[in-house]
């Protein structure tokens, strides 16, 4: 092999063979590497679903077993709203007697 341009064509081509293979197992690599964030992705929606799924079968059956606990019976929430709103506006008249005593000062 004393031939320098046979000798570059052979160093050449083994450049290229390697250059591919590297490129071949870096492409494998990154996809499988995507691949499995895509399943571990996957798996941490679907045990969020049931998650959600869970507590709202769970919040379901304690409205289910007990109806008058804490939502309370709609006369008792209506009674409650309009206390409440009583309440407001007896605040909102104070503070307008306030504001009206601020300015007159």
């Amino acid at each position: 092999m004393s031939n320098p341009m046979v000798h570059a064509f052979f160093i050449g081509r083994a450049l290229a063979e390697a250059t591919s293979e590297q490129a071949e197992r870096l492409m494998t690599d990154a996809l499988s590497q995507l691949g499995q964030f895509d399943a571990e992705q996957r798996e941490r929606l679907r045990q969020f679903t049931e998650d959600v799924m869970a507590r709202a079968q769970a919040a379901e059956a304690a409205v289910v077993q007990n109806p008058d606990g804490s939502t309370g019976s709609a006369m008792g929430n209506d009674q409650d709203l309009q206390a409440t709103i009583d309440n407001l506006r007896a605040e909102i008249a104070q503070v307008r007697v306030a504001l009206q005593q601020y300015r007159a000062s």
